[in-house]
C-alpha cells in the first residue's frame, strides 16, 4: 500500500473508532465518570495500570478501585489515613494485588504533595521528542517513598526497553484532545506530537501486516520504529492511529 492509500485507509478507521461509542467497551470509561481534573487523571492512571488481560475484568476491577476510593480519588489520596486502606485487602487484578494498590495510593499522594501532580511528574523536561526518559524519571519519583520491591514491576521503564503500553495509553488519554469526546486533552503542558502508540499484541500485529512495523518484539525499539511511521502520516497527532490499529485488531480481526 502506498503512503497516500495507507493514510486514507487508516484515517477512515480512526473516524470509525474515535467516537463516543468506543467508550462503552473501553477502560477509558472510568475517568469519564469524573469532572475534576485530578480525579480524571488519577482514575485514568489507575485504570490504565490494570489494563491487561480480559477487558470486562479490567473495567469491573477499575470500578471496584473507584469504590474503594469513595468515588473521590483525589480527595481520598490526599487525605486518607492508614486505617482507610484496610478495606483494600481483598483487591486483586491478575498480579496487581492489595499490596500494590496501597503502594500506588501512597506514591500518588507523594506525587501530588511533592511533585505538583501527575501532569508535572510526567512532563518531558530534557528537550527530547518522546516520553522515554520522562517515564523513566517518573518511575523514580513514584518509588521515592518506602515501597515493596514487588510493586515496581507495575510501572514500566522504557530505558529498560519496555514499550510501556499502559503509561503510553494513559498519556494518550490525558494529552490528546480528539474533539470527539473520547481522549481528554486536559494536559496543556504536554505536546500530542510527542506521544507514542500504546503498543500491544493487537496493534503490533496489525502494524506488521500493514508494513509500518518490522521489528518482531513489542518493545521500546519497536515503538520507536512505529512512532516514525505514524508521525510520517500525521506529525501533529500520530497516536490517533492507535484507534485504527486497535480497532482493526480487536473488532475486525484484521
Amino acid at each position: 500500500m502506498k503512503k497516500a492509500e495507507l493514510k486514507e485507509f487508516l484515517d477512515e478507521k480512526v473516524t470509525l473508532y474515535n467516537n463516543p461509542k468506543f467508550i462503552e467497551s473501553d477502560p477509558i470509561q472510568i475517568p469519564h465518570l469524573f469532572s475534576k481534573k485530578e480525579d480524571i487523571e488519577i482514575a485514568a492512571f489507575l485504570a490504565a495500570t490494570i489494563s491487561w488481560g480480559n477487558r470486562t475484568m479490567i473495567i469491573k476491577n477499575s470500578y471496584k478501585m473507584m469504590e474503594l476510593l469513595d468515588n473521590s480519588p483525589h480527595d481520598f489520596i490526599i487525605n486518607h489515613q492508614e486505617k482507610d486502606l484496610d478495606s483494600f485487602d481483598s483487591f486483586v487484578h491478575r498480579t496487581f494485588n492489595s499490596i500494590d494498590f496501597k503502594q500506588f495510593i501512597k506514591s500518588l499522594q507523594h506525587i501530588y504533595k511533592n511533585h505538583q501532580g501527575l501532569e508535572n511528574a510526567l512532563r518531558i523536561k530534557d528537550g527530547t521528542k518522546n516520553y522515554q526518559t520522562a517515564i523513566h524519571n517518573f518511575k523514580k519519583l513514584f518509588f521515592e517513598v518506602d515501597h515493596q520491591q514487588r510493586t515496581q514491576k507495575h510501572v514500566s521503564d522504557p530505558l529498560k526497553n519496555s514499550a510501556a503500553k499502559r503509561i503510553n495509553m494513559f498519556l494518550r488519554w490525558m494529552v490528546r484532545n480528539d474533539k470527539a469526546g473520547v481522549d481528554f486533552g486536559i494536559w496543556q503542558t504536554h505536546n500530542p506530537a510527542f506521544l507514542s502508540c500504546p503498543l500491544d499484541v493487537h496493534s503490533g500485529n496489525v502494524a506488521r501486516k500493514l508494513k509500518i512495523l518490522t521489528r518482531k518484539q513489542n518493545d521500546w525499539k519497536a515503538l520507536a520504529e512505529l512512532d516514525k511511521s505514524l508521525r510520517n502520516l500525521d506529525k501533529k497527532d500520530p497516536v490517533k492511529y492507535d484507534f485504527a490499529l486497535f480497532g482493526l485488531g480487536v473488532f475486525e480481526k484484521f
